[in-house]
């Protein structure tokens, strides 16, 4: 089945770019547009009603655009609004959640730890998913302020440094040793991350997952592009010089007042 359509995808801003770098991988014939609403990150300070909103906001943006699917690149709009999305919408969504399965499914100590935004973690998706591991011992953290240096080029400030610390090192006193990140901002944090952790400790992110999760749709459902490495398309409501510097190549990259 063939079907020439991009692939739509939305984040709170750049982190979501993680998700679209495993998905430009993995299906480099498809063609993309990626959405950044930076103007309005971090999504996970705000209410349930207002990601959905603002959700529902990307999601039309896309389809004005033609997109053949969407994909939510960031996890407290999957949490909180992908049924929502779902209900209102005939396209096929793809969303993105912590991967607390794999996890608590090898760890050792029986103890992990979760770094996600305050909307993720208080949304009923992810309590759903804990439920699921009673006997996981799961320490949750709010990563408070990390999306916001991430998006002003903050990545490798000493203020960044000092918020991992002060998030890990509870952790690392708990005894986990599976480290899950919640966001799809945080992928971009790895390198200081492991400069934190004890080398035993294994770093998940949903990236490869949501990325095969999209082929599986394409495949069952939507259909595949014939095209030959076509051009992705970036749209950011704020300067776009930090999205420019995470993707480290020269895309097209349009600055759009929405």
């Amino acid at each position: 089945m063939e079907n020439n359509q991009p692939i739509g995808i939305f984040d709170s801003g750049i982190g979501g770019t993680s998700i679209w770098q495993e998905i430009h991988q993995l299906l480099p014939n498809e063609k993309t547009i990626y959405l950044a609403d930076s103007i309005n990150a971090p999504y996970g300070q705000k209410s349930k009603q207002e990601i959905i909103d603002l959700s529902c906001k990307n999601t039309e943006f896309l389809l004005n655009r033609d997109c053949k699917l969407i994909v939510v690149a960031c996890n407290t709009a999957t949490t909180n609004a992908i049924q929502e999305l779902r209900a209102k919408y005939t396209i096929p969504f793809i969303g993105i959640e912590p991967a607390i399965k794999p996890a608590a499914t090898n760890s050792k100590t029986q103890t992990i730890g979760i770094l996600a935004t305050k909307g993720t973690l208080n949304s009923e998706l992810f309590h759903k998913a804990t439920e699921m591991y009673q006997d996981t011992k799961i320490v949750e953290q709010v990563g408070h302020g990390l999306v916001q240096l991430i998006e002003g080029g903050q990545i490798n400030s000493t203020e960044m440094e000092q918020l991992l610390h002060s998030y890990l090192q509870p952790m690392i006193e708990a005894n986990i040793d599976y480290l899950v990140l919640g966001c799809s901002h945080y992928p971009y944090l790895i390198p200081q991350i492991k400069k934190i952790l004890p080398a035993h400790i294994q770093i998940i992110d949903s990236g490869q997952a949501v990325a095969r999760q999209t082929q599986k749709v394409l495949e069952e459902k939507v259909g595949f592009s014939s095209l030959k490495l076509p051009d992705p398309i970036f749209y950011s409501n704020t300067d776009p010089k930090v999205l420019s510097a995470i993707l480290m190549d020269n895309f097209r990259i349009e600055k759009i007042d929405f």
